[in-house]
């Protein structure tokens, strides 16, 4: 059914506890922060109504105003959450994934270990950038799930299906990423089109493994959804009026801020551990390099900044 193992995957995400909590931090912090943006911008608009015929128009505007500011917020922030919380936490998950014991301060470890192989943030940034315009090219070359799951005169199923087959290769960057800190490589653009290549090749078996985990991760986000609405519906029977319907968001911001901070590192350890066994002795496939360079211009961006990176010199690693 999948190739990962449940038992060691949750292994990992509980010997990264750290990095768990500061997940946690972060992004229910960001929740937190919605909710009292939304509340606030609500609460501002429903006074300044009062003055009008109708004060409930103006605390919906309200909260979406509260909602825009926030999101530009976590907007111009977000090459920091990628360098500090992501990557450092990918960077420790691959070393238990190749046995390789933990220092006490894992998360300054993994912070200098991604320095060293990223150095700024904006380097990482616009890396992670580049691969996602790649994935999206390789979703195309494999023909969605019509390649491995032809359902003749089912189209509308079929599309259904490869619909959720892109929302499944939302974590590929995490796994390139995953690959170029393993491989120690000083030149991150070159291993990273290695590794995009040797994912596109094994495609058809890594794209079942991710379908699996997204439609686990959607049921557990719907758990989550729906034991959110419990003290959501508790405010509205509290608080009845405009600010009811703000109990909704309150747990859709909660299941999202679960879902990234405990069921993603589940799904990208998971993927990586499919990935690194599914490779091992493998080499990039110059056909598929020659496809994804026909078909991706991103692509032929990533191999140009990997001959910059070297002078045009061949890369060793």
């Amino acid at each position: 059914m999948w190739d990962f193992s449940v038992a060691n995957t949750l292994g990992i995400l509980g010997r990264t506890m750290p990095f768990i909590l500061l997940r946690m931090a972060v992004y229910f912090g960001i929740t937190f922060a919605y909710i009292i943006a939304i509340g606030a911008g609500a609460g501002i608009g429903y006074g300044v109504g009062q003055i009008g015929e109708d004060p409930s128009s103006f605390a919906l505007w309200g909260g979406i105003g509260g909602f825009g500011v926030v999101s530009a917020i976590v907007y111009w922030i977000r090459e920091y959450i990628l360098y500090m919380v992501k990557a450092g936490h990918i960077a420790v998950m691959v070393e238990l994934i190749d046995g390789e014991p933990l220092p006490q301060g894992q998360i300054a470890h993994a912070q200098a270990t991604v320095q060293e192989r990223f150095g700024e943030a904006n380097v990482l940034f616009a890396l992670d950038q580049l691969i996602k315009g790649i994935i999206r090219a390789i979703t195309g070359l494999l023909g969605g799930v019509a390649a491995f799951l032809p359902i003749p005169g089912l189209s509308a199923l079929v599309g259904f299906f490869n619909g959720v087959v892109r929302m499944s290769l939302t974590y590929v960057d995490e796994i390139i990423l995953g690959y170029n800190i393993r491989m120690q490589s000083q030149n991150p653009w070159e291993t990273s089109r290695h590794a995009l290549v040797l994912y596109a090749q094994n495609g058809t078996h890594m794209v079942k493994n991710a379908v699996w985990l997204t439609l686990i991760m959607w049921a557990l986000s719907l758990v989550v959804f729906l034991v959110a609405l419990a003290p959501a519906s508790l405010f509205v029977y509290l608080v009845p009026g405009p600010a009811s319907g703000y109990g909704f968001v309150f747990a859709f911001m909660l299941a999202w801020s679960v879902k990234a901070a405990i069921m993603e590192p589940f799904a990208i350890a998971a993927l990586m551990q499919v990935f690194f066994a599914r490779i091992e002795g493998q080499s990039p496939d110059p056909e598929w390099d020659r496809k994804l360079a026909g078909a991706s211009g991103k692509f032929r961006e990533l191999t140009e900044k990997a001959r910059e990176g070297f002078g045009g010199r061949p890369v060793t690693h």
